[in-house]
């Protein structure tokens, strides 16, 4: 796994595809709280991403090991779960 304290606040998170996924708002534990506004429907609240999902990080961007859309449906929520698991 990625050195996830290379993560930083407002930086791009991209899936493999190189297609934007979110912006980072902070790390907590082991995952990455994306900012509210790249939240899609649910801008209510933030959405986290594992840690573990991390391939690199380079310049501005994180890159994820999985394709953006793929990335989109493994994000988490607050108390953990994917959100398909919480639907």
């Amino acid at each position: 796994m990625t050195d996830l304290s290379q993560i930083k606040e407002h930086m791009e998170v991209i899936g493999a595809d190189g297609v934007h996924l979110g912006t980072v708002d902070k790390i907590e534990g082991d995952r990455i709280k994306l900012t509210k506004a790249d939240s899609g429907s649910h801008s209510d609240h933030h959405h986290y991403l594992s840690g573990g999902m991390v391939a690199e990080v380079e310049g501005n961007q994180v890159r994820l090991s999985a394709n953006a859309d793929n990335a989109a449906l493994l994000d988490e929520e607050e108390a953990g779960g994917a959100i398909a698991d919480l639907k």
